[in-house]
C-alpha cells in the first residue's frame, strides 16, 4: 500500500513495528532516527532491525526488546527491630560477611565488588546501583514492601527515593505479604511478626501510603496504568475484594486504574483471573529436601544445567503471564544447612536462561513485554546481579548483550 505520512506507524503483529518513508531507498540495516520512530522510545529499540526497499518506499521492521524488571531488596541498613531481634547493626551483610563452605568445593562467602559493603541510608548507594543497572540493560528496580496491618519494616530507602526524586530510574513495588521469621538468622520457626488483614479500613490505608508512588513520574505502569505486585496473593483473605477495592480507590485518586500482578510460585492451581488480577509472575524455586550422608546434614544441592529451563512457561505467552529469570541461588548464609544451593550457575549458563526467557517474551503484547530478574541484590540468598569478586560484571553483561543481541 503506498505511504505518503512520515510518521505513519503500521502494528505488523504484536512483536515488530513498520516504519515507512517515502523517497529513494536509504541506508539499510538500521532504524529510522528517533523523531522518526513513533511510540517507541529509544531505550527499548534493540538492533533487530531489517529494512525493506518497495519501489521508492523504505519499509523498516524494528522489533522492541522486552524490558527487564530486578527485584530489589532493601535490607542494607539498621533497623530498631533488627537491633533487637539479632544484635545491634544487624544487616542483610551480617549474615553474607560470616558465610562458610558447607561442602567441598562450595562457593562461599561471597563479596560484593564495585558497590562494596553498601549502606542503603546513602543517597551515593542508592545512585551508584541506578547507575550500574542503567548502564547494563536494567528498566527497572522493582522494591520490596513490607505492610503489616500499618507497620511499615525497612521502608527508609524507598521513601527517601521517592522523596528525593533521586535516583531518577524506573521504579515500582512488591508488597511482600507473608510473616516475617527467623529464617535470616536460622530459626526458621521463629514468628517475628505476622502478617494479618484487618479489613478495608487497612487496605484503605495501605492504599493511601502507596498512592504518592503511584503519581510519580518514575513508577513503571502497564496500559498507563501503575503496576502493583502482591507475594502471596493467594494468602488475602479475598483477593478479589483486595483488587476490587484498590481499582475503586486508584480511579478516585484520578488514576487510569491499576495494574495488578499476582506472583505465582511454582505451581499452584489458581490464575490471576481467578484472583482478579491482571496479570501473574511466574517464579520458580526447587524445594529443600532432607539431606543427609554418614549422619551428617548438608544444604540441598541442584546443579542449575539440569533445573534453568523450568522457570520459563511452559505454555505459549498468553499476554497475562510474565517470566522471570534467576541468575543463581545459595540461601545458605540465612539458612545453613536447611537452605538451597543452585550448583554450577555461572554467567554463561544464565545466559542460556535469559536468551529463552527473551524469546518467549517477545510473543508478548509490547507493553507487556516485561521479564523479572530475581534478584538485583539478595545477597544473602546467592542472588544478585551486582558485581562480586567471583564474576564481577559478567551477569550484567550477559543482561546486556541478550536483551540487545541481533
Amino acid at each position: 500500500m503506498p505511504v505518503d505520512r512520515l510518521d505513519h506507524v503500521t502494528a505488523v503483529n504484536a512483536r515488530r513495528w513498520c516504519f515507512f518513508r517515502p523517497g529513494p531507498p536509504g541506508t539499510h540495516n538500521q532504524a529510522p532516527p528517533e523523531s522518526e520512530r513513533p511510540g517507541l522510545p529509544a531505550a527499548h529499540i534493540c538492533r533487530r532491525s531489517v529494512c525493506a526497499v518497495i519501489g521508492t518506499t523504505e519499509a523498516y521492521f524494528v522489533m522492541t526488546r522486552p524490558k527487564a524488571i530486578a527485584l530489589y531488596l532493601p535490607q542494607f541498613h539498621p533497623i530498631p527491630e533488627n537491633d533487637a531481634w539479632w544484635g545491634r547493626g544487624f544487616t542483610e551483610w551480617t549474615n553474607v560477611a560470616k558465610a562458610k563452605p558447607l561442602y567441598p568445593g562450595h562457593y562461599q562467602p561471597h563479596v560484593p565488588a564495585d558497590l562494596g559493603f553498601y549502606d542503603l541510608r546513602l543517597a551515593e548507594s542508592r545512585e551508584a546501583q541506578a547507575t550500574l543497572a542503567r548502564e547494563y540493560g536494567v528498566d527497572a528496580f522493582c522494591y520490596y514492601h513490607y505492610w503489616f496491618a500499618g507497620r511499615r519494616i525497612l521502608e527508609r530507602p524507598f521513601n527517601e527515593v521517592l522523596g528525593s526524586g533521586k535516583p531518577d530510574f524506573p521504579l515500582l513495588v512488591c508488597w511482600a505479604n507473608q510473616s516475617w521469621t527467623g529464617i535470616w538468622h536460622g530459626s526458621p520457626g521463629k514468628t517475628l511478626i505476622e502478617q494479618t488483614y484487618p479489613g478495608d479500613e487497612d487496605f484503605i490505608a495501605h492504599f493511601n501510603t502507596m498512592l504518592p508512588a503511584f503519581r510519580d513520574k518514575r513508577y513503571v505502569t502497564v496500559d498507563g496504568k501503575p503496576m502493583f505486585l502482591v507475594w502471596k496473593p493467594d494468602q488475602l483473605p479475598n483477593p478479589r475484594h483486595f483488587a476490587e477495592l484498590w481499582r475503586t480507590l486508584a480511579t478516585k485518586a484520578g488514576l487510569p486504574g491499576l495494574h495488578l500482578v499476582a506472583v505465582k510460585h511454582n505451581f499452584p492451581s489458581w490464575t490471576c483471573d481467578e484472583l482478579g488480577f491482571d496479570a501473574e509472575l511466574r517464579i520458580f524455586m526447587p524445594s529443600p529436601v532432607r539431606n543427609v550422608h554418614n549422619g551428617k546434614q548438608y544444604p540441598t544441592i541442584y546443579d542449575y544445567e539440569d533445573i534453568y529451563r523450568q522457570f520459563i512457561p511452559s505454555e505459549p505467552a498468553n499476554g497475562k503471564t510474565y517470566p522471570s529469570v534467576l541468575p543463581n541461588w545459595d540461601n545458605t548464609p540465612r539458612s545453613g544447612v536447611n537452605g538451597v544451593v543452585l550448583e554450577k550457575a555461572t554467567p554463561e549458563l544464565f545466559r542460556k536462561q535469559l536468551r529463552l526467557a527473551v524469546e518467549w517474551a517477545q510473543d508478548m503484547p509490547d507493553d507487556r513485554r516485561i521479564i523479572f530478574i530475581k534478584a538485583w541484590n539478595e545477597w544473602a540468598e546467592g542472588n544478585y546481579l551486582e558485581p562480586d569478586l567471583r564474576y564481577g560484571h559478567q551477569y550484567l553483561e550477559v543482561v546486556r548483550s541478550e536483551l540487545e543481541r541481533p
